[in-house]
């Protein structure tokens, strides 16, 4: 690619080292500034949220983290990209409701009234409005409910559906889950503190608008530029399909992003890339670090194209659906991964790689750390991968 700048993958390494807070020097005790750093914290394993953001922070805790969460309201935890779950800071959720999480609605609407109908729901788009409006009124009244309570309150939403029939995902699913998970994509409910511990997901629910201060809606167009310059700036640089993964826009519409930033080509080894205009200095190279990323991290999880940072990893790492276990990292590359034991929740770790002893202490050290920091805690990602099961037997 003659005169375009070239990204070297030292570069891509340091830059991941230090703007996603993992070498020693770029730790942060700030919750908030932790989620900030990777635009939001995966939020589908609960623990997952509380690992990643403990091991970016200089003194690693889940109060400081629930704090920022449940009591502070600074961050904030939704449905946007990918139509997944994420935590990230408040002033993001107009961003992402705009960009992302309005377009789900429609089709999250239309999935649910199928099922209804399917089942012999007679007007089931009248009777899906007044359970919405039902417990929405619920909810405000409480302050705050759990789906179960719902149920108590709302009769309605205790009816169960079979979904799935004849496949090998057949069960069934109740309106309170649907009709939650509807309110809370249209950003009229929240997850809160959740029952039990922070590996919990029976979160408790509480009205949007008295969780959070109301706030301007940018346009549809607007939100995506945002959150395209967000991840540029945190992930790049990188192929634009790599944000269009990342984001799961379409291909026009990250495109249609991108061309009202101020961007730079790169040749990211013989590949093409983006990055922002004013962020073509090079990055001084962090200190040699270490860190164990728990399943679903989204540095694990930032980019589509991994070969530079996972190498041919994958296969023990990730599961067939491209879900990320827990992995070891060195340097800004995968070198293995971790898992606690079932019976004394001690944390191993197997590295796919020879590391030389050096690397093989340092990551004994971290194992050891975060078995302390657990304290008889067990997580179990909620997407087994084939090294975490064998190394949890």
């Amino acid at each position: 690619m003659p005169g375009v700048l070239r990204m070297t993958v030292e570069e891509r390494r340091a830059r991941l080292g230090v703007r996603h807070r993992l070498a020693p020097g770029a730790r942060i005790d700030d919750a908030v500034a932790v989620a900030d750093a990777v635009v939001a914290l995966h939020g589908t394993d609960p623990a997952s949220v509380f690992l990643s953001a403990g091991a970016r922070m200089e003194t690693p805790s889940v109060e400081r983290l629930e704090r920022a969460l449940y009591d502070d309201r600074q961050l904030v935890r939704t449905l946007c990209m990918r139509r997944t779950m994420f935590v990230l800071p408040v002033a993001m959720v107009p961003v992402v409701q705009a960009a992302c999480t309005e377009a789900l609605v429609p089709g999250e609407r239309k999935r649910t009234l199928a099922m209804m109908e399917e089942a012999g729901v007679p007007d089931a788009d009248r009777l899906l409005e007044e359970l919405e409006a039902s417990t929405v009124a619920a909810i405000e009244e409480a302050g705050e409910a759990t789906g179960a309570e719902l149920g108590k309150l709302v009769p309605g939403l205790r009816q169960k559906f079979a979904v799935g029939v004849g496949t090998r995902w057949e069960g069934t699913v109740g309106l309170t889950t649907r009709v939650l998970f509807l309110l809370s994509t249209e950003q009229k409910i929240v997850r809160c503190r959740p029952r039990g511990r922070w590996t919990s997901s029976q979160y408790r629910w509480a009205p949007m608008s008295a969780w959070l201060p109301p706030a301007t809606m940018p346009t549809a167009e607007e939100a995506r530029v945002e959150l395209c310059r967000r991840w540029l700036e945190r992930f790049g640089p990188a192929p634009i399909t790599d944000l269009k993964w990342w984001t799961g826009l379409n291909l026009g519409q990250v495109r249609k992003a991108v061309g009202a930033l101020d961007i730079a080509e790169v040749d990211l080894g013989g590949a093409p890339g983006v990055v922002l205009a004013d962020d073509v200095e090079p990055t001084p190279a962090p200190a040699p670090w270490i860190a164990l990323l728990p399943a679903l991290d989204p540095s694990t999880m930032g980019w589509h194209r991994r070969d530079w940072y996972l190498g041919d990893h994958s296969r023990d790492l990730f599961d067939t659906n491209g879900n990320a276990g827990p992995t070891v990292w060195c340097d800004g590359r995968i070198i293995g991964g971790w898992a606690q034991r079932k019976g004394t929740g001690e944390v191993v770790f197997r590295l796919l790689e020879d590391a030389g002893a050096e690397v093989v202490a340092a990551v004994e050290a971290d194992a050891a750390r975060l078995t302390e920091w657990l304290g008889g805690v067990r997580v179990t990602p909620r997407f087994p991968t084939p090294l975490q099961k064998r190394l949890s037997a």
